[in-house]
């Protein structure tokens, strides 16, 4: 497999497989940002490939993690040495989740949140055209993180780039640096992130980087999780332990779907519509 960046990191667990073997078993695709962004918002798809015969689930992590914040025994490392580190802990997640591939592109940040840039262009193209996953993964568009939102509208390019009939049959986008418990009811997808909830904490772990670092995700995206199980129903009781929650982008990826800004725009509108109806009613 040719990536195009020399830093760029290909891990396959299983080492019966090379790395294009392993991606194009891959069922469950993630790709996202930076290191441990995988294992915030995508616990579902790991589990659905743990629990059931024949699923396979792929990480992706497009920028190098350089510009990450760091405390305590990271304080004083280099942008270069936080590479090295991140790169590490991110395949000992995948070899706790028992990932079919990790693949680490290692392009910059300022790289991915513009246009045109031909590596991350023809590395995502690799890896979509490799794959015929049955979900994707991704941030969401109303992610408050630039950085997200960039990889977000690189990935929908690249989907875009292929014949409809080879783009993946569903694309989830899910939360992280904004979450997704605003969207109307009719509008959230839930996903069960409740499943093997040890491995849930030990993959968190893994970054200790950002943890010791001065970032409790681990803390954050197991208690949002918690939280949005219990907050989704306020006259049922929790039928999930642990959800995370995620917006169908299906529709974007189809020929003469509406543009990604224009889905989104759709999506605070009814926001703004079920509050006002809701204030109407009662007021």
């Amino acid at each position: 497999m040719k990536l195009s960046n020399p830093q760029a990191d290909i891990f396959v667990p299983d080492s019966a497989l090379t790395p294009e073997e392993a991606l194009r078993r891959v069922t469950h695709l993630c790709v996202v940002a930076h290191q441990d962004d995988i294992e915030i918002m995508a616990q579902s798809g790991i589990s659905d490939c743990l629990d059931r015969p024949g699923k396979a689930f792929g990480g992706v992590v497009v920028t190098n993690g350089a510009g990450s914040p760091r405390t305590g025994a990271y304080a004083s490392f280099t942008d270069e040495q936080m590479q090295a580190v991140r790169r590490k802990e991110q395949r000992a997640a995948a070899g706790l989740g028992r990932y079919s591939i990790q693949l680490q592109l290692s392009h910059r940040s300022a790289d991915v949140k513009r246009p045109g840039h031909a590596g991350v262009a023809q590395d995502l193209a690799t890896v979509f055209s490799s794959c015929r996953p049955e979900v994707v993964f991704l941030h969401n568009p109303a992610d408050k993180h630039d950085t997200h939102v960039g990889v977000l509208l690189r990935c929908l390019e690249a989907i875009l780039a292929l014949p409809e009939e080879r783009r993946p049959a569903r694309i989830l986008g899910c939360e992280v640096w904004r979450d997704l418990d605003w969207l109307p009811d009719p509008d959230k997808v839930a996903l069960d992130s409740g499943r093997h909830p040890e491995l849930a904490r030990k993959l968190l772990a893994a970054f200790d980087s950002q943890i010791s670092g001065g970032k409790r995700y681990d803390l954050a995206a197991i208690g949002r999780r918690s939280a949005n199980a219990t907050f989704y129903a306020s006259h049922a009781t929790d039928t999930m332990a642990s959800i995370t929650w995620a917006v169908d982008l299906t529709p974007v990826i189809r020929n003469g779907g509406p543009s990604v800004l224009d889905f989104t725009a759709a999506l605070v509108a009814r926001l703004g519509a079920d509050v006002a109806q809701r204030l109407g009613n009662l007021g």
